[in-house]
């Protein structure tokens, strides 16, 4: 086995983690061009984007449990290659087909790369050491989370929509540089792998995103909507028979039983909605309701996705001294806070007065970036990391697409409801349209359709009905952290083992494993 140069594999992981942020982030700005460019619709240009959440949250678990089978350098490298091919086919496509279906295929390729290297990295340090490179990792993750609408937009304006495109893949290439340094741990191969398993996981969880992006569109009760969901059903019950039958499953079901395993995997699910969607629906808001230019909605955000910057690399040092639970706990309390807190938003708030919620539920998420991979894979012997790392991030990824849909639609639907119907029957297009143009941040342009006198109060309603929405959502999140918290404290709360911990004599035995009251750099055992 190649043991591998540690600093290296930080340092590639640092570079693969914000990439693979920025792949969602940075292109997203470029959407308007795109569809200017090529010629096609907002929809069709939508799916640069949600084409490749899709494929990459769907493949995640799969290859992971590949990578744990045949070397997760080995996958690692295929992935990264990949990934670079099929993001320069898109910043040279000449058709918004080629370029849809080029992001989606490059989906697999991110999926192959975040879950190898996480692994790597996992198996690479341990006790202090692994924190502290979690943390950082953390770090440049919430690096590209931050800057990401700022790069693309950087690179739209200087050399156009393609340049973002080509940028990544530039600097996928570079990475593969990297990979002679990567450690080259023994894979665990099975009898053979589970084709039917991963199959139906992946498709399933394919059609479950797919439902989610063209719900709020289409219409939740539309055939193809009902369809995508029912399928999603039917193949998750499949994939869970499948599992139990089969020698080498792709996914060891029997890891949701671990409380700590299960623990991990609720927190991302909760602060997608705390966080992720919210970089999501407040810009619109801020547009439409309080009238603020994209410059000053910038900044105002960098208020939320800033800590992210600073926290994970803070984390990392304090995680060793402290127990995972309080971490845990700490910082779903922090989203709770913060949540609860920006119900204080009204069209007329400074950045100031949103200074306080933003930074708490900024802060929550940061502790977050510095431990939850870390703890996910920690979570299991070494040879399953790859699995482990790949089911926590296909949790992750569906959490965020699920947030992004599912806050959306309750905004949606709160500010229809709350809309005044005198309001309403002054605007031609009717209380569905108008909140429609509101919530993608139109709302000027939809009361220039109005009478000049009732102008102002269409806009003083309708930003009134919004704001209502949006404090009801709120209060929604706030909630459902605070019950997390204790969720998540309950699933922690586990005795200690009292017998000593096996010694890692072996390699295929992997580092024993702490409690979780025990500090955050749970495994111990020799450096890889």
């Amino acid at each position: 086995m190649s043991t591998g140069n540690p600093r290296a594999t930080l340092a590639a992981a640092c570079v693969v983690g914000p990439l693979m942020t920025l792949v969602v982030t940075g292109p997203s700005v470029a959407v308007p061009d795109i569809s200017a460019d090529l010629d096609s619709s907002l929809s069709a240009a939508q799916w640069v984007v949600d084409g490749y959440m899709l494929t990459a949250s769907s493949s995640l678990a799969a290859m992971g449990s590949l990578a744990d089978r045949i070397g997760h350098r080995r996958m690692f490298t295929f992935g990264m290659a990949f990934f670079a091919f099929w993001m320069a086919v898109s910043g040279l496509s000449n058709s918004i087909l080629l370029l849809d279906l080029a992001r989606a295929v490059a989906g697999f390729g991110s999926g192959a790369a975040l879950a190898s290297i996480t692994a790597i990295v996992a198996q690479s340090f341990d006790d202090s050491a692994r924190a502290k490179a979690f943390g950082l990792f953390g770090t440049f993750l919430g690096a590209g989370l931050a800057f990401g609408p700022m790069f693309g937009g950087a690179l739209v304006n200087l050399w156009g929509w393609r340049s973002v495109f080509l940028v990544l893949a530039g600097a996928s290439a570079l990475v593969l540089l990297a990979t002679p340094l990567l450690p080259s741990p023994r894979p665990n191969r099975g009898q053979r792998f589970d084709w039917s398993g991963t199959f139906a996981f992946s498709v399933g969880v394919a059609l479950l995103v797919l439902a989610l992006v063209e719900g709020p569109a289409r219409g939740w009760t539309d055939p193809a909507v009902l369809g995508s969901l029912a399928g999603f059903v039917v193949l998750m019950a499949a994939f869970a028979a499948i599992e139990r039958r089969s020698d080498n499953p792709m996914f060891d079901l029997g890891l949701f039983a671990n409380p700590r395993f299960l623990a991990v995997c609720l927190v991302p699910l909760v602060l997608a909605f705390s966080f992720v969607a919210l970089v999501i629906v407040l810009p619109p808001y801020l547009t439409s309701a309080g009238g603020l230019s994209a410059f000053r909605i910038g900044l105002t955000l960098l208020l939320l996705t800033g800590p992210s910057l600073v926290v994970p690399a803070v984390t990392g040092v304090v995680a060793p001294k402290v127990s995972q639970r309080t971490l845990f706990v700490l910082l779903l309390c922090f989203s709770a806070v913060g949540a609860a807190w920006l119900t204080v938003i009204e069209p007329d708030s400074t950045t100031l007065a949103l200074a306080g919620p933003l930074l708490c539920l900024g802060i929550g998420y940061g502790i977050s970036l510095g431990i939850l991979d870390g703890a996910a894979v920690s979570a299991v012997e070494p040879e399953r990391m790859g699995m482990a790392a790949g089911m926590f991030n296909t949790v992750r990824l569906t959490s965020d697409a699920v947030s992004m849909a599912g806050l959306g639609a309750l905004v949606t639907v709160l500010t229809k409801n709350a809309l005044d119907s005198g309001a309403v029957g002054t605007y031609p297009g009717g209380a569905d349209d108008l909140t429609s143009r509101a919530l993608q941040g139109s709302l000027a342009d939809a009361a220039a359709d109005v009478p000049a006198g009732a102008r102002d109060g269409v806009v003083r309603a309708t930003a009134d009905a919004y704001t209502g929405g949006l404090h009801a959502t709120m209060w929604i999140v706030a909630a459902a952290c605070a019950v997390s918290a204790v969720a998540v404290a309950a699933l922690l709360s586990g005795r200690k083992q009292t017998e000593e911990p096996a010694p890692a004599v072996q390699e295929a035995e992997g580092p024993a494993v702490q409690e979780a009251e025990g500090p955050a750099a749970v495994p111990t055992g020799p450096a890889r």
